[in-house]
C-alpha cells in the first residue's frame, strides 16, 4: 500500500539535504545538483513509496545512492594544505591557478543552516559545516565518509543509517571506526579544531584592520601558527609573521583599501571582498572565510573569485 507524499513533504527536507550532499561532495554547486536530483527521483516515485521507512530516510537513501554516484572513480576535492607543504610568503612562487573541481567550495549558511529548532543541533549543523570539517571528511573514502555524516552528524541510530546506506549494522560500524582513525591520524593543518563562538568585538577589530591594511594590527590578531590560503592558487603559508609578510608583496599589497560586505558561510561570519578597480569604485576580489580559536585568527581562506561565488552568496557585482 502507498503512502501519499507532497511536493511540499519533500521540500520540508531541502535545507538539511543540502547539508548532507555538501559535506559528502565539498561543493556547494554539486549539492545543489544533487539535491534537484534527489527531489526529481523522489517525487518521481513518489507513488510507490510504502511507508515502510520514513519519507527522511527514504530521501536520504536516495541522495546518499546520488553523491555515491557522482564520487566514483574521481578525486577528492581539498584544500592548498591537503597537496603539499607549506611556502615562503614569496610571490613568485605563487604559481598558476588550478581547476575549480580540485577543491573544496564555500556555501551559504541560509543554504544548510536551519531557520529554527534545538540551539544544539543548530550549533552541531554549524561546526560540521565549518571549511576544515567538511575538506578533512574528503579524506575518507565516500562510503565511510556517508556512514560517519549519517551517524555522528545526522545522528542516526546504526540501524537506520544501514538502511540507508543499503548495508549491515556491522558493516556501518567498521567504517565509523576506520573513518575516526584517518581522521583522528590528519596533521594538524588539516585536522578541524575547535573554534570560537561568534565575538563581534574581535571581528570588527579583523575587519578594521584589513580595510585599513594595517600590517601590525592584523599580526596581534593571528595565532603564531596560523595558516593561509587562496584557492584556486596551490601556494599556502603558515605563521603570522609570513601572512602579513604576503600581504606586503606587489600583487597582494594591491588589495590595500579594499572594502569587506559581511556574509555567512560555512557556519561563520565571512566577507565579499573588494579591491579598488583601476576602472572605479571596487571589483569583487575574494571571498574571505576565516576561523578564530583561542580568541586569535588561526585559519585564514581567501576563495579568489571566479565569477560563480559572488552572486552565490548574494553580493553584488561592483561597488560603485
Amino acid at each position: 500500500m502507498s503512502v501519499t507524499v507532497t511536493e511540499n513533504d519533500l521540500e520540508t527536507y531541502r535545507r538539511e539535504l543540502t547539508g548532507y550532499c555538501y559535506r559528502m561532495l565539498g561543493s556547494a554547486f554539486e549539492a545543489d545538483d544533487a539535491v534537484q536530483e534527489t527531489m526529481l527521483r523522489a517525487w518521481r516515485g513518489a507513488e510507490g513509496f510504502e511507508g515502510r521507512a520514513s519519507v527522511r530516510s527514504w530521501l536520504y537513501r536516495i541522495a546518499t545512492n546520488i553523491c555515491l554516484d557522482m564520487l566514483r572513480g574521481r578525486q577528492r576535492r581539498a584544500l592548498p594544505m591537503d597537496l603539499g607543504p607549506a611556502s615562503p610568503p614569496v610571490e613568485s612562487l605563487l604559481g598558476e591557478f588550478h581547476p575549480e573541481d580540485i577543491w573544496v567550495t564555500p556555501i551559504p549558511d541560509s543554504k544548510v543552516m536551519p531557520e529554527h529548532g534545538d540551539p544544539a543541533e543548530i550549533a552541531v549543523a554549524r561546526d560540521t559545516v565549518r571549511l576544515a570539517f567538511v575538506t578533512a571528511l574528503q579524506h575518507l573514502p565516500p562510503r565511510q565518509r556517508a556512514a560517519l555524516i549519517l551517524c555522528e552528524v545526522l545522528r542516526l541510530q546504526a540501524a537506520e543509517a544501514a538502511q540507508v546506506l543499503g548495508t549491515s549494522v556491522a558493516a556501518v560500524n567498521s567504517a565509523l571506526q576506520r573513518a575516526r582513525a584517518t581522521l583522528a591520524a590528519l596533521p594538524d593543518e588539516q585536522r578541524p579544531v575547535e573554534v570560537d563562538a561568534q565575538d563581534a568585538a574581535l571581528l570588527a577589530r579583523y575587519v578594521d584592520a584589513f580595510q585599513r591594511y594595517d600590517m601590525q594590527g592584523l599580526l596581534a590578531l593571528l595565532h603564531e601558527d596560523a595558516v593561509m590560503s587562496m584557492p584556486p592558487w596551490a601556494l599556502w603559508i603558515r605563521g603570522g609573521e609570513n601572512i602579513c609578510r604576503w600581504f606586503r608583496e606587489p600583487t597582494p599589497s594591491h588589495c590595500a583599501n579594499s572594502v569587506l560586505v559581511p556574509v555567512a558561510a560555512n557556519g561563520v561570519q565571512a566577507w565579499g571582498q573588494y579591491k579598488p578597480d583601476p576602472a572605479g569604485g571596487r571589483a569583487p576580489w575574494a571571498l574571505q572565510v576565516h576561523e578564530f580559536s583561542g580568541g586569535r585568527l588561526s585559519r585564514m581562506t581567501f576563495f579568489i573569485n571566479t565569477g560563480e561565488l559572488f552572486p552565490l552568496f548574494g553580493l553584488p557585482p561592483h561597488l560603485d
